[in-house]
């Protein structure tokens, strides 16, 4: 990859967090934005320029970063999404199947 400005963002990985974050990009039940953020955290491990990261990964440069600064800062837990503002869910997940199936109960 192209030689670019080096960060001052850091991630020296121990064996046990490089084989975590490895075994999430194998996983087939993980989001895609998780395995997006595993990747983006064993590039600059590597050593690769955000520049480089961004454009492998598919992100800006500074949504790279942003998720460095999270991983250096919280580990894993930083990966995950955080809740967010607006409106809550007018139903439940698990209550969309049920009133669904109680509904063609009642009908028959």
């Amino acid at each position: 990859m192209a030689r670019g400005r080096k960060s001052s963002l850091v991630v020296i990985l121990s064996k046990e967090q490089r084989e975590a974050l490895e075994g999430l990009l194998r996983k087939t039940t993980v989001r895609a934005g998780i395995v997006r953020r595993a990747r983006i955290i064993l590039l600059c491990a590597e050593g690769t320029t955000f520049a480089d990261i961004a454009r492998a990964v598919g992100v800006q440069r500074r949504i790279a970063r942003l998720w460095v600064r999270r991983y250096i800062k919280e580990g894993l837990d930083g990966l995950k999404d955080r809740p967010r503002s607006g409106r809550p869910p007018a139903f439940s997940p698990g209550s969309r199947g049920a009133s669904g199936q109680a509904g063609v109960r009642a009908a028959g």
